[in-house]
């Protein structure tokens, strides 16, 4: 396979399938998502339709083994199982997405909408509370950073500090909703 930038931008991600019947490798499946994703495709078969409507270009451009392209389905089952704080690093690292002094970062936290589960009658499945991200935005460029999880037994205002430790630079603005004006968090 050729070595092209967005090929090794996912390199590092460890591949949590099994060895056996793996005919596609990880760094290109994530490639073709995030390049379908790019162009405007929302959802898998749209993704599906993209890599076989460029088919050959993408294949003078990767030089995948056998000359074969993943379909939307493996696509699918890749992303099942990626760590998505890896994907977003490597991601913002491959667009070198990061905050500069005098922006502005503004940063909330939200509740995944449909993210709970609550089931009593199968045994198979264990209930679980919703998932909150606390997420930040640059504002004046217009782009997401990595978002943080907050934990099943915390709240935003707890999240908030770890995150803006892990992206303060000087000169840097932090903008909060009013629910993180604590005096804790000032200092």
């Amino acid at each position: 396979m050729s070595e092209i930038e967005i090929i090794k931008a996912f390199v590092d991600i460890k591949d949590p399938r099994r060895r056996a019947g793996q005919r596609h490798n990880l760094p290109l499946c994530l490639a073709l998502f995030t390049l379908a994703i790019a162009a405007g495709n929302k959802g898998f078969l749209a993704i599906g339709d993209w890599i076989l409507s460029y088919r050959e270009q993408l294949i003078d451009l990767f030089k995948p083994t056998k000359n074969r392209l993943p379909s939307y389905s493996t696509v699918r089952r890749t992303l099942l199982h990626i760590n998505y704080e890896q994907y977003s690093v490597c991601l913002a690292n491959f667009f070198d997405i990061k905050p500069v002094p005098g922006e502005t970062v503004a940063m909330d936290g939200k509740v995944l909408k449909r993210s709970y589960q609550v089931e009593n009658d199968n045994p198979n499945s264990d209930s679980h509370p919703a998932i909150m991200l606390v997420s930040a935005y640059l504002v004046e460029r217009g782009l997401i950073l990595e978002p943080c999880e907050v934990d099943a037994k915390s709240n935003e205002i707890k999240a908030l500090p770890e995150l803006i430790e892990k992206l303060a630079l000087k000169g840097v603005v932090f903008a909060f909703d009013a629910i993180n004006t604590q005096k804790k968090l000032a200092s």
